[in-house]
């Protein structure tokens, strides 16, 4: 039996979600390409993203930054010298594998952050052999994951590892031209890439991906407060700290801060809100926040908590994001690599400001919401996206393409779409056939224009979840279509068809 693994990607590659890049000469491993639905799909999860986030405060902007970057850039960042995966070669075929994901794929254990001699011991002391020959493994070592390349004809830069870097070396110009005000956000939706030894899982783990990143600017002296805080201080965050492991807990914001400062939970609380609210992420046993202990997180991450997802396909909770807060680390490091004075002037004194990271991996979060809004039965295959994250509001139909049918079709797309909705029209097969279309690709309404509208310019618009249909006049069919969008029940808004 297919798992829900094999089915999304069957689908995606049918229906034109995504598939491997360059797939005409053999693929390339670890690069993907978005085919015309899941590009729809990808652009509404960050048009979300944005409205969301940026929405936080007026002082919160989006930025473009270079995806090449100066060499200085990641010398200063450490990234040059010390971004590296441990990596364990197969002594008879060659085969690399990343070690840690290795261990944990065979051991089904957490293995993160643990040294390359623990690495070797654990594989020694479980005679793990090579997942391609069963051949013995080398000892554990280390490869960059840097992509370095030539700007012009000697001019040594890389593409870039992440996207935060971008936001810091452009911290003071923002700063500046923003009337010298923090906090600051700058956010950055883009690509980042990262030699990853041995990717796998379709889209989850890739060399080229898109992060969403939010990193705000911040007074240090002023982390332990929150203007917005009273909003959300009876909220209930779903947290695993280190020391409940392995059981998460329910715990309001107010409650929270006994552990983290103010300033990090009001974050943490609107990061669980966009997961539960906009992306419907299931409540109980689906999301977490993951405190990592000192082994486990960056050095530099004072606080750093893990935004994850449960996922059948992987057997367990998939990391999707974080909450780091990164102290002045990294306006620190480029104020001494540059020589550059990073310190702003706010409030009466001088100080380098501290970060707080908000960042998401995009293609995770787009595979997380494939596979959780996924559904099968005796009928039919759906895609049960949120209405406001699927490809097309709505899809729309003539019964047949005669009888005047046709031409009143594409005069309703047209209004439509002039209304502001995104429309798949489809005018072939029958019509139960094209539900099934729209079903299995996530499309939250059908419209169908039949014989009836030609007498009295009313048309039935069916639910795709509950498969209910109700009949409404034309002239008020984008007051009601956005209403269905925004959540409103389909039998509330017309004359049910029984």
């Amino acid at each position: 039996m297919a798992s829900s693994y094999d089915k999304i990607e069957e689908i995606a590659r049918r229906r034109g979600l995504f598939w491997i890049g360059s797939e005409i000469y053999g693929g390339l491993s670890g690069f993907y390409d978005y085919a015309h639905l899941g590009s729809l799909i990808k652009a509404r999860w960050e048009k979300e993203w944005r409205s969301f986030f940026l929405g936080l405060d007026d002082n919160f902007f989006e930025i473009q930054p270079a995806e090449i970057m100066h060499e200085k850039v990641w010398q200063a960042s450490g990234h040059v010298e010390s971004f590296v995966d441990p990596v364990v070669k197969c002594k008879k075929c060659g085969n690399i594998e990343r070690a840690d994901k290795l261990l944990e794929e065979q051991l089904k254990e957490n293995f993160e952050g643990i040294s390359l001699e623990e690495l070797s011991n654990v594989i020694k002391n479980h005679n793990l052999r090579c997942i391609k020959c069963k051949g013995s493994l080398e000892e554990v070592g280390v490869l960059n994951l840097m992509f370095p390349i030539t700007a012009g004809n000697d001019v040594r830069a890389y593409l870039r590892g992440e996207t935060a870097q971008a936001a810091y070396v452009n911290f003071l110009r923002e700063f500046e031209c923003l009337r010298k005000k923090l906090p600051l956000g700058l956010a950055i939706v883009g690509k980042a890439f990262r030699n990853e030894i041995s990717p796998r899982q379709l889209i989850t783990r890739m060399r080229e991906f898109t992060q969403a990143e939010l990193q705000i600017f911040f007074d240090p002296d002023k982390i332990e407060e929150h203007p917005k805080f009273e909003s959300v201080k009876d909220y209930r965050l779903l947290a695993m700290p280190v020391k409940n492991r392995p059981q998460a807990m329910e715990i309001t914001c107010e409650e929270m801060t006994r552990h983290v400062p103010q300033f990090y939970v009001y974050h943490m609380a609107r990061v669980q809100q966009f997961f539960l609210n906009v992306m419907k992420i299931p409540r109980e046993a689906f999301f977490r926040f993951k405190e990592l202990s000192d082994e486990e997180k960056a050095f530099y991450n004072k606080y750093h908590w893990d935004i994850e997802v449960k996922l059948e396909s992987i057997g367990g909770f998939l990391e999707v994001g974080g909450v780091h807060y990164r102290t002045d680390h990294d306006l620190g490091a480029h104020q001494k690599f540059s020589k550059q004075d990073m310190s702003v002037f706010v409030g009466g004194k001088k100080f380098v400001p501290h970060v707080l990271e908000l960042s998401f991996g995009v293609d995770r979060n787009i595979y997380a919401l494939l596979e959780l809004c996924y559904r099968e039965d005796r009928e039919r295959s759906t895609f049960a996206f949120p209405r406001n994250l699927s490809p097309f509001d709505c899809g729309l139909f003539p019964l047949v393409s005669k009888d005047g049918l046709d031409e009143k079709s594409e005069e309703l797309k047209a209004f439509l779409r002039d209304a502001g909705f995104s429309v798949f029209y489809d005018n072939s097969g029958s019509i139960g056939r094209r539900y099934r279309r729209m079903d299995e690709i996530g499309v939250p309404a059908s419209i169908t224009v039949d014989h009836k509208t030609l007498e009295d310019r009313t048309v039935t618009i069916r639910d795709r979840d509950s498969m209910q249909q109700v009949r409404v006049v034309i002239a008020e069919l984008p007051e009601i279509l956005g209403k269905f969008l925004s959540g409103t029940a389909i039998e509330s808004l017309g004359t049910p068809i029984k």
